[in-house]
């Protein structure tokens, strides 16, 4: 039996902040006592780690990532090695990642395809959700396999029409099926038709900047697709989970719909709340490195996001983390920003980036906890194995020192992507050790984790619903 002893540091989960030693035995939490105390004294281990003056959390769970993601003729950079390594370095122990259902091949053949990406390769811990992109019969029976096996939520696109899109007819059928075998439906909410003919319009006038990027994939359009999505599940009877919020129109949606009662629930991402169209405008093609969908928003949304995090309207900051490098890869819509790969690298900031908001007084410690941590683990089904410091649950714990100053840059980040989207930002707090499982994955800011140590986490259905 290998025992690992946490002492002296504050531990922080979405409910507590208690100054407690942690007791970790055979890659599980032991138990907790509070320091100082005659029985944290007793505990005797191989490893003991000073935690003084630091916090104790869970580690962070990313709901929402896209390592080796095929999109407009490349691959996003990071591989599940390269990407899980990263997620480790930024505090983030277990990540869900987004398996490709091809037009007209079997959900399983993607899901397959996606194991074998990922199996050996992973550095912390890895689940799966199932982009379904080809409603079918076929389709809708696999789905009820899918769920008893583990993979509990499944993604559909109401935009990239001719890639991903499927149309309301399809998501109704995929939405009944959910509400019969206990999956969630999570929707990308935009106008994809109408957005094809703005593009096509804005190239006509000779609009090919990237900033044209996020002028015609309007708000507006994101609001209707949030509505209309909202509605197909409600008349479904199914759950709901709307990925990638970026609009105050779609947050105003989503609280509607949740003052309803509805089981409606939405995720926004760190380039919503820190990023806008100012850096998709930045000069000589620069803004390429900001072009995602949904896309980055004036900057007045901003403070709708932040609310809604607050309110609990949004309940999930995932990364939707999907890297492409600039040299090469955005660099394929130079002259047309519709050939620009959409995505942004961020598996590695976003619990940094969170702390960054309780320092700021946006959020306090305890809700940084709860949508970094235990709210994504409670909604893709992997709570309390996952997400918080109990007896019982996986030993993922950070030690971070709220105090470290750090300045992102692409110089000193380990995501396999040749910028940051948030490059001389300076930060407060920083990881400093990271256990998986109570193996040691960062130790005092070295890496010491090895691919393969991640293990594939079947997950039980969403813990929110009725």
């Amino acid at each position: 039996m290998s025992r690992t002893v946490i002492r002296g540091g504050l531990v922080i989960t979405a409910s507590d902040e208690l100054h407690a030693d942690v007791l970790i035995e055979d890659g599980r939490i032991a138990a907790l006592a509070a320091s100082g105390t005659t029985a944290a004294e007793a505990w005797t281990a191989e490893r003991t780690i000073d935690a003084t003056g630091k916090y104790v959390i869970p580690g962070g769970v990313d709901a929402h990532t896209h390592m080796e993601m095929p999109f407009g003729g490349t691959y996003a950079a990071d591989t599940f090695e390269t990407g899980t390594r990263a997620a480790a370095w930024g505090g983030t122990t277990t990540i869900v990642d987004f398996a490709i259902q091809s037009v007209g091949g079997a959900l399983r053949e993607g899901l397959d395809a996606w194991h074998a990406k990922a199996e050996g390769n992973c550095a912390v811990d890895y689940g799966f959700h199932m982009i379904v992109s080809d409603v079918n019969e076929d389709t809708l029976k696999e789905m009820d396999l899918l769920v008893q096996e583990g993979v509990t939520s499944f993604k559909q696109f109401m935009a990239y029409p001719g890639v991903f899109y499927s149309d309301d007819g399809q998501i109704l059928r995929a939405m009944q099926r959910a509400a019969d075998n206990g999956g969630l439906i999570m929707m990308h909410a935009e106008n994809g038709i109408a957005i094809d003919v703005l593009v096509e319009q804005a190239l006509a006038r000779g609009e090919t900047d990237p900033r044209y990027h996020g002028e015609v994939r309007k708000a507006l359009l994101e609001a209707e697709a949030t509505h209309r999505a909202i509605k197909l599940a409600q008349v479904a009877g199914a759950p709901l989970y709307v990925v990638h919020v970026s609009a105050a129109e779609a947050v105003a949606e989503l609280a509607r719909a949740r003052d309803e009662g509805l089981n409606v629930f939405g995720e926004t991402c760190p380039q919503y709340l820190f990023l806008s169209t100012d850096n998709l405008a930045e000069p000589d093609f620069e803004g390429a490195k900001y072009v995602c969908s949904t896309p980055l928003r004036p900057r007045e949304h901003q403070a709708k996001l932040w609310q809604g995090l607050r309110t609990n309207d949004l309940q999930v900051v995932s990364t939707d983390h999907c890297p492409f490098c600039f040299v090469g890869q955005k660099e394929l819509g130079r002259g047309d920003f519709s050939k620009i790969p959409n995505g942004l690298p961020g598996v590695e900031n976003r619990m940094d980036l969170l702390h960054q908001a309780v320092v700021d007084g946006h959020i306090s410690r305890r809700r940084w906890i709860e949508i970094g941590c235990a709210t994504p683990a409670r909604m893709f089904g992997m709570y309390p194995k996952k997400g918080t410091i109990a007896p019982g649950a996986d030993a993922d714990v950070v030690i971070y020192d709220p105090h470290a100053e750090q300045i992102v840059s692409a110089e000193t980040h380990h995501m396999n992507v040749d910028y940051s989207a948030y490059e001389g930002k300076r930060l407060t707090g920083r990881v400093e050790t990271v256990l998986s499982r109570g193996e040691p994955v960062i130790t005092e800011r070295e890496y010491t984790g090895r691919a393969g140590h991640g293990v594939y986490t079947p997950r039980s259905t969403c813990q929110y619903l009725n």
